[in-house]
């Protein structure tokens, strides 16, 4: 199984260099279109659903953001500094 970037909240509100990125399983249709974008930073879980990986910081802010936007749902806020990135 990929590590996740927290154990308890894998799909957020995690931290990613300067921005917090949450994902909402309840809205997640695990489509993986988030995936393309940002392979290091999202894979879904047993139960299909996004998660934020560990090795997160390996993608660029640009790419996180291109990530939530190709979200057919927009399951996926990402902020910084508490402003929607999006």
């Amino acid at each position: 199984m990929t590590q996740t970037l927290d154990t308890n909240n894998p799909s957020g509100p995690v931290t990613v260099g300067e921005i917090e990125v949450t994902i909402d399983r309840d809205a997640c249709i695990g489509a993986s279109a988030c995936i393309p974008p940002a392979d290091k930073t999202f894979t879904l879980d047993d139960d299909g659903k996004a998660v934020v990986m560990a090795s997160a910081s390996e993608n660029n802010e640009a790419d996180i953001i291109d990530a939530a936007r190709a979200c057919p749902v927009m399951a996926i806020k990402v902020t910084k500094n508490g402003q929607d990135m999006m």
